[in-house]
């Protein structure tokens, strides 16, 4: 078996993250090789090195036998290198054959040579046996036709190997068995498949090998006939839970919260629950499961098709965040920087942000109560500043994301939405957000945390809700789950 690819010692670090320690992995010509992990294990950060779109910060990349510097991915592409994202952005309104030639139309003197375009996609087409009309819409494709397109792009640039992120996480099952038959002929022709996927089911049906990172470390690598499921588990989150989720003793209130069949598209299908006073509520799940776009609706950020919500018992309407807030619920979104907070504006101005028009008297702003309020939240979440006129973003993620819960509890909120509410802080500032999160339940406050952490989730939340392709297919409560019972669920493990 001839290895086409080797990964050695590859590094990178962001800002408070080591994101790759030291990671060694090889890849054999004609292989299906998934990558696995749990969210935030550096799966997509290694592979994205290796298709040139961010650079590593120590290590070697050797591509049959000789090293390579792949700085972007046009160089990986001359390589032979393509990579497949879970977000497929064809040009919807161009042709198939367009999309399959964008950037590198044949001319014949000053214009697109269309014949030879149309000829060469029907070429292809008819040797991997994939019935295309060169001359079809790509808006008129299928999910899983558009995936199709994309891999056939991949091969016309002569790809030998080819990474696939997520590739099946937007399609049907019978799509999804189309897809692994190609895959198949994929390797038959001696093309390398790389998979980064969550779907255990599926690597057992389609790769060759698996690789598991963790924390950024690489784990090992094994043959598919080595592995079963537990084992495969076992390899992605054995770890200990630390000590840094201080005690929590939640008996159980009155219902505060009650979501009745609410439905959004595909990512939100049916979803029921209920939260009590004083709880936390986790949502857990692979990303792409529906967790945050469930929470979006809630929050009124997306209109929900059907469903209802019942807050102290009375069904209220939420058709836009102001109504949502009205009625005493509050959202610390994921990307504190883009959604959270007005990164230019100083922490004062951003925590004082939405509850402004509490603090105003006949349309007059009343700075200097508005002033106080802000001053003493801001001490309560102990936001670490010598000024708070300092300007937002240049503070710590950990103070950023302090800075975001105490503009919401200046509106006094009954239920507390926090989407991924640690991402990207360090382990001290971690604590001190679980502190001040079981603060908040101890005076009544409820809170819905969407959380990728195991630890985190497991050692916060009094309940857990797993979700799996927009649907809630697991409820476990405090004592009774496990690591492996959650990444079951998420996966829809069956056994």
């Amino acid at each position: 078996m001839e290895e086409i690819l080797a990964m050695e010692h590859i590094t990178k670090t962001y800002p408070g993250v080591k994101a790759l320690d030291d990671v060694s992995i090889s890849f054999i010509q004609g292989e299906v090789h998934a990558v696995m992990g749990e969210n935030g294990a550096g799966k997509s950060t290694l592979m994205k090195i290796l298709n040139g779109m961010i650079q590593a910060d120590s290590g070697d990349i050797r591509f049959h036998g000789e090293k390579v510097a792949i700085r972007n991915p046009r160089d990986a592409r001359a390589l032979g290198i393509a990579m497949i994202h879970q977000e497929l952005n064809p040009i919807k309104d161009l042709t198939v054959a367009e999309n399959m030639f964008v950037g590198r139309y044949p001319q014949k003197g000053c214009f697109v040579d269309w014949s030879t375009m149309y000829d060469e996609c029907r070429k292809l087409f008819e040797h991997w046996k994939v019935d295309f009309d060169p001359k079809q819409k790509v808006r008129t494709l299928s999910t899983a036709e558009t995936q199709m397109l994309e891999i056939l792009k991949a091969i016309s640039y002569d790809a030998k190997l080819i990474i696939m992120d997520e590739p099946t996480s937007a399609i049907t099952e019978r799509e999804v068995q189309k897809l692994f038959s190609f895959i198949e002929e994929l390797k038959g022709k001696g093309i390398t498949i790389i998979i980064i996927t969550h779907k255990i089911d599926e690597v057992f049906h389609v790769a060759d090998r698996v690789s598991v990172l963790r924390d950024g470390k690489y784990i090992g690598t094994s043959a598919i006939q080595e592995l079963n499921h537990d084992k495969l588990i076992s390899m992605m989150v054995g770890r200990e839970i630390s000590n840094v989720h201080p005690p929590r003793d939640f008996q159980g209130g009155e219902i505060v919260l009650k979501v009745e069949h609410l439905q959004c598209g595909k990512k939100v299908r049916d979803v029921t629950f209920e939260v009590h006073k004083g709880e936390i509520l986790g949502f857990a799940g692979i990303v792409g499961a529906g967790r945050t776009e469930t929470l979006r609706c809630l929050f009124g950020l997306d209109l929900a098709e059907q469903g209802s919500v019942s807050m102290g018992g009375k069904e209220i309407s939420i058709r836009q965040p102001r109504d949502a807030i009205k009625n005493g619920i509050a959202m610390v979104t994921e990307n504190r920087k883009e959604d959270g907070l007005v990164l230019c504006r100083s922490i004062m101005e951003n925590t004082v942000l939405p509850s402004t028009y509490m603090n105003a008297k006949n349309g007059i702003l009343k700075k200097r109560a508005e002033s106080e309020i802000a001053t003493e939240m801001c001490r309560k979440l102990r936001v670490k500043t010598p000024s708070y006129e300092k300007i937002v973003n240049q503070l710590s993620g950990g103070n950023q994301q302090k800075v975001i819960i105490a503009k919401w509890l200046m509106m006094y909120p009954k239920v507390l939405i926090l989407d991924e509410p640690t991402r990207g802080i360090d382990v001290g500032a971690k604590s001190e957000i679980y502190q001040i999160m079981n603060e908040l339940t101890e005076q009544g406050v409820s809170i819905i945390m969407i959380s990728s952490d195991m630890e985190e989730i497991m050692g916060m939340a009094d309940r857990i809700l797993v979700m799996c392709e927009g649907k809630i297919s697991g409820e476990l409560h405090k004592g009774e789950y496990t690591q492996e019972k959650i990444l079951e669920y998420a996966a829809e493990v069956k056994k």
